[in-house]
């Protein structure tokens, strides 16, 4: 099993930044891919990036050039730093994980405003 926490949202101004952070405990060793995903009130839940254990990232078209995902290994720990924020980014974003020959996991998520 995998525990992953997530902390960091809040509400913050359009233009403003705020960084998730992605705690994970637990059978880690078997990770290999970490994600973000947010889902907005009445929509569905999107992917935002992913990081792989070989540091390779992709990002969804909507938040290129604004998000930057990374991770710490020491701290079991991943990251979404958030630039540029739009109110359209609102939503609750969700950590996962998943490897080969494991389960999918998430988060309980944490909440992000993007308000004036």
């Amino acid at each position: 099993q995998v525990q992953l926490v997530e902390s960091g949202g809040g509400l913050v101004q359009p233009g403003g930044s705020l960084r998730l952070s992605c705690a994970a405990s637990g059978s880690i060793r078997s990770i290999n891919i970490m994600a973000w995903y947010q889902q907005a009130p009445g929509k569905e839940r999107e992917l935002v990036a992913t990081i792989t254990s070989g540091w390779r990232t992709n990002y969804a078209d909507s938040v290129k050039g604004r998000f930057t995902i990374s991770r710490d290994n020491a701290k079991n720990t991943v990251y979404l730093q958030m630039n540029s924020l739009k109110p359209e980014d609102t939503a609750v974003y969700y950590c996962y994980a998943t490897g080969v020959g494991t389960s999918i996991y998430w988060g309980k998520g944490t909440l992000v405003t993007v308000s004036s």
